[in-house]
């Protein structure tokens, strides 16, 4: 019978598992240095009072030139979200974004609002069409690395295929990643392709206007709080709960 101290961490052994997963022929060395740094980064994150991930939440955004109002609000409230996530569990947060005519690009995940916001300070918005494709392509491949509980976009138009939009939609329903979609606004064809983003995934559509912070604030909060639950449909605000109980309902 092994005793306590030698008998390994059963997060250990899921994380040498993971390593053999990715390098099948890796060595014990490999493997331990693999353990060892992974210690040390739930330790630094034991040292700030952070708990232990349980979710991962992609946050993407138009950051295209009239998007710069929003992009303040959304930052704004990246503290409100992770303060929320963190009464439901532990919630890492990927920041997508595309401006100008071809920048479309995603941050490190992490856990701590600092880091949002200072990535979110760094940029402005940029004159550009819209990039919504790239961003469910990313998160098609993001979803090989690592399991996503939910993507959030804020967006107010679109100016891509409507058609290659939807089949990419099609594409992460199938990998059981809930899209949330939310509109400034109320462009027409947008509203269409953006609703239906919603209901192919699983996630759900809301609408909000440039003085509607307080309404922001809330679909975003109820979002970290369902991904740091893992899905837990009941923190959703009741517009959104509505519609995901309503997709996911057996008829």
């Amino acid at each position: 019978m092994k005793d306590k101290q030698g008998a390994k961490d059963g997060r250990d052994l899921k994380v040498e598992q993971r390593a053999r997963d990715v390098v099948p022929d890796a060595d014990k060395g490999q493997v331990a240095a693999f353990l060892a740094k992974t210690k040390l980064v739930r330790q630094a994150h034991a040292a700030k009072g952070l708990k232990p991930t349980s979710g991962h939440l992609i946050f993407a955004l138009d950051a295209t030139m009239s998007r710069q109002p929003t992009w303040d609000v959304a930052c704004s409230l990246q503290s409100e979200m992770f303060s929320v996530a963190s009464q439901h569990g532990g919630l890492a947060t990927q920041l997508v974004y595309f401006r100008g005519t071809a920048e479309c690009r995603a941050s490190r995940w992490t856990r701590e609002a600092a880091d949002m916001v200072r990535w979110m300070e760094r940029f402005d918005c940029r004159a550009g069409r819209t990039q919504l494709g790239r961003i469910l392509q990313h998160v098609k491949t993001e979803s090989q690395k690592s399991k996503i509980n939910a993507v959030v976009y804020v967006g107010d138009n679109l100016e891509e295929n409507p058609d290659e939009i939807v089949g990419l939609a099609g594409d992460i329903a199938l990998k059981g990643i809930p899209v949330f979609v939310f509109q400034e606004g109320s462009d027409p064809l947008a509203s269409v392709i953006f609703r239906d983003i919603a209901r192919l995934t699983g996630g759900a559509y809301g609408q909000f206007d440039s003085h509607a912070k307080n309404k922001l604030a809330d679909y975003l909060k109820g979002i970290a709080a369902y991904a740091a639950t893992g899905g837990d449909v009941s923190l959703l605000p009741p517009e959104l709960k509505k519609q995901v109980r309503k997709l996911n309902s057996p008829d």
